[in-house]
């Protein structure tokens, strides 16, 4: 399953990897890391956002991250519940789709979950669906002003939403 968590850490060095260290010791796959150094909470610690996919122990991992003086702030598996597809037209290959998908990715609160591309001739324009999903309503709608952003930027039309699923 896969589990989203948000802890806050000190900003003393090592707690990224007294953080990350119990996940990888309890068999957790860590698929992304957010880590907003800048950023603090009203307790003055750093938010930190781990997805990880892990089968059992949740329970166990929990404490043991809270034996470590991290705390955690909140965990789920039900992490993405908003959907929606749009269209990217343009030179999307020559733009970096890439680039546009880690930006999105990166945000900790969306993904892009599908990709679908037509490109029909190297000179082209191609056409990409997307399929992003958000944790709520509000971060669907951040993560598609920035795709618009981006799309923008690389001179790409946005054309959403498509298909919209809960």
């Amino acid at each position: 399953m896969r589990i989203t968590m948000d802890l806050e850490l000190k900003d003393i060095p090592g707690q990224l990897v007294k953080a990350l260290e119990p996940i990888s010791d309890a068999g957790g796959n860590i698929v992304s890391v957010v880590h907003h150094h800048e950023q603090r909470t009203n307790r003055g610690t750093i938010p930190l956002q781990v997805v990880f996919e892990m089968d059992d122990g949740l329970g166990a991992l929990k404490e043991k991250l809270e034996s470590r003086g991290i705390k955690v702030v909140r965990f789920n598996e039900m992490r993405l519940l908003e959907r929606k597809t749009v269209v990217l037209v343009g030179h999307i290959i020559h733009s970096d789709i890439r680039d546009t998908i880690e930006h999105i990715d990166s945000t900790g609160y969306a993904e892009v979950v599908d990709l679908s591309m037509s490109m029909p001739g190297i000179s082209l324009k191609s056409s990409a669906r997307i399929g992003i999903s958000a944790t709520g309503k509000a971060e669907m709608k951040k993560a598609l002003k920035l795709l618009r952003d981006i799309a923008m930027e690389k001179d790409l039309l946005v054309i959403e939403p498509i298909g919209e699923e809960a």
